[in-house]
């Protein structure tokens, strides 16, 4: 099969938030779509209201877009890449931020390389790589651990098997919690590491309303911060 005649793979940043587009956004995104009729996009409905946003001229109804997301069937995402092996460009599109990164859009861009489709990721802002550079801990040792567990114990256990492993390591922590309950992550990370270690809160960023303060978890115990269903990033470095 001529694989140069495929059509590519986009990963099609989006904001953080209910910014303007291009106050965050690169002209190639906007580029990009305005030539891309394919979409994989994990909601239909804000997908199209961003689209619509960033190309106010692009007609709807020439919209083709599959959703990817925790109730698709995995069977069914090796079709969402069709268009490709017909010519045409696909878009991947996350809710917030770069697809691939701590969302579903990792499992077509595999199934991408498998078939030798190119895979183009454009430029857009990423929380957790925002909240490292705005945190003043280690960017050339980090690891992201996504969500850490729900239970009490096991999440006080996560939490004190991540901070021996910055200090023994040298290695900033990053982690996200569901909106809903970051006040409580932070009360129980001040609780259980060490008075010195060092936490990063990094909230709403690129927003009006963004927040990004280091400080140790003894200085964190005189703060009073709302941080309820605000978009946030926690690092730790011991």
């Amino acid at each position: 099969m001529d694989t140069t005649t495929f059509g590519k793979l986009y990963l099609i940043p989006t904001t953080l938030g209910e910014n303007e587009p291009l106050e965050v956004l690169p002209l190639s995104v906007k580029q990009a779509i305005e030539n891309i009729n394919h979409y994989i996009v994990e909601n239909e409905k804000t997908a199209r209201r961003f689209i619509k946003k960033i190309s106010s001229k692009k007609s709807q109804g020439d919209l083709i877009l599959e959703s990817l997301n925790k109730f698709t069937e995995p069977e069914m995402i090796p079709t969402f890449l069709q268009p490709c092996l017909e010519g045409h460009d696909v878009g991947v599109i996350s809710e917030a931020g770069c697809p691939g990164i701590a969302d579903p859009g990792a499992d077509v861009v595999r199934i991408a390389h498998e078939k030798n489709i190119r895979v183009v990721p454009l430029v857009g802002p990423s929380s957790i790589l925002l909240a490292l550079m705005a945190s003043g801990f280690n960017g050339q040792n980090f690891a992201f651990n996504g969500y850490l567990p729900i239970d009490n114990s096991e999440r006080r256990s996560a939490i004190k098997r991540l901070e021996k492993l910055s200090k023994d390591a040298d290695q900033s922590q990053v982690f996200i919690e569901t909106p809903y309950r970051n006040d409580k992550l932070l009360a129980e990370l001040i609780k259980t590491v060490h008075p010195f270690t060092k936490i990063c809160v990094a909230c709403d960023i690129t927003l009006p309303t963004e927040y990004i303060a280091t400080k140790t978890a003894k200085q964190w115990t005189t703060e009073n911060i709302d941080l309820h269903k605000r978009p946030t990033i926690f690092i730790i470095q011991a």
